[in-house]
């Protein structure tokens, strides 16, 4: 069951996009400017709105930490606000200052991606506000990107409706022409890597059964594989999400759907200017779904708990009484080496799986490559060297 918490009439043009953090909600519109409300009563804060664009605001965005917001605009800029102020913390543009429609952060926040109707993406290394690379990626427009919850992929649609997945190089790795015939308009990795990649189309003619609707795909290293097609809606799909936790989507013939990480919510945005907040259960919001601690946070302000944590919900149990004994926190995780491995008992090379096991079955216990003393055997797969070989051999 799903009814109307609030509707929001603050914007003067049509809403083209709304975003969650864990205590704030924002919105963007063709009329220029950014709305961000308070989630414990949809009250607007007192620097809103931000209206720092020239022209029409396509896209907006969360950090995982929510302690940014980022836009970015048709005046070719991508825009990164304290969202505890309203500052502006950076102006970001475009190199040859195309039109940005749609933006992404990392979930690490290690890097901001922009579309353009050039057909260019642009990536720039969040932590400095430095362009690393502005890469061609279709002849149309992009206006879908996001990242993989491994932060080392990102996606991409554009409006004819081709569907790719790219390397942080921005070199290929897959890609699906005609993923949905006449566009894609949204696309959204849930947090599992099971569940996939979630992606919109603009109107009728999907890839199963010819009718509007949103397509659930996988992806291991760089196979993509459809999963369902999802056709309960009578008109074109222009919006959808998943849940924080990958167990809903949200999909609507609305220019914006959002989903709150903490509370039982979802925020839509429509052309006829307003933004409505829905609850999705029986109206009762006490409960609400905590983050961990660590998933507000960048990893640089990990606590030696908060790494604690992350190694547990990794499967990786092994390794946390060695981090624990060593105070390992964010900082020193953020800038480890294979050198500061090897010296915890972490061998952090890679091995083919079959030789590896081999050796640890032989009862080695000390690592191939430095033959220092292995305190675990536990084995992590390389997934972005699985990638690269992938890549590797389809050019042959």
């Amino acid at each position: 069951m799903v009814s109307i918490v609030r509707t929001l009439r603050d914007h003067t043009d049509e809403v083209s996009c709304c975003a969650f953090s864990s205590a704030l909600l924002a919105s963007c519109s063709g009329d220029k400017t950014l709305r961000v409300y308070h989630t414990s009563d949809l009250s607007e804060l007192p620097f809103s709105p931000l209206s720092s664009h020239g022209y029409r605001v396509h896209c907006c965005c969360f950090s995982s930490c929510g302690r940014f917001l980022v836009s970015c605009s048709t005046d070719g800029s991508a825009i990164v606000w304290n969202s505890d102020t309203g500052e502006r913390s950076a102006a970001l543009q475009h190199p040859s200052r195309s039109p940005l429609r749609v933006c992404a952060l990392a979930h690490d926040c290690a890097h901001l991606l922009a579309g353009a109707c050039d057909g260019t993406v642009a990536l720039w290394d969040f932590t400095v506000y430095v362009l690393c690379r502005c890469s061609a990626v279709s002849e149309d427009s992009v206006v879908a990107c996001c990242f993989s919850p491994s932060n080392q992929m990102f996606v991409t649609g554009c409006t004819r409706g081709d569907l790719k997945l790219w390397d942080l190089d921005v070199n290929l790795l897959h890609a699906e022409k005609d993923a949905h015939d006449l566009g894609v308009t949204c696309c959204s990795f849930a947090a599992q890597f099971n569940v996939g990649v979630l992606i919109c189309v603009a109107t009728a003619g999907c890839v199963v059964n010819s009718s509007p609707g949103v397509c659930l795909s996988s992806t291991s290293g760089c196979v993509m594989k459809l999963l369902h097609t999802l056709t309960a809606q009578s008109a074109p799909v222009l919006s959808c999400a998943f849940s924080s936790d990958g167990e809903l989507v949200v999909s609507g013939y609305v220019t914006a759907v959002a989903l709150s990480p903490t509370m039982p919510w979802i925020a839509t945005g429509s052309m006829d200017r307003t933004v409505t907040v829905w609850r999705i259960g029986d109206g009762d919001d006490t409960t609400e779904r905590k983050l961990p601690g660590h998933s507000r946070l960048l990893l640089a302000d990990w606590s030696e708990e908060d790494v604690q944590n992350w190694l547990s919900e990794e499967g990786l149990e092994e390794l946390v009484s060695i981090f624990k004994t060593n105070n390992i926190d964010g900082p020193e995780l953020n800038q480890m080496s294979k050198e500061t491995a090897a010296e915890l008992g972490i061998d952090g090379y890679s091995y083919e799986r079959e030789s590896i096991q081999s050796w640890i079955r032989g009862k080695n216990k000390t690592s191939p490559m430095t033959n220092l003393p292995l305190q675990t055997t536990l084995l992590t797969p390389n997934r972005s060297l699985k990638t690269a070989i992938a890549r590797w051999k389809s050019s042959q």
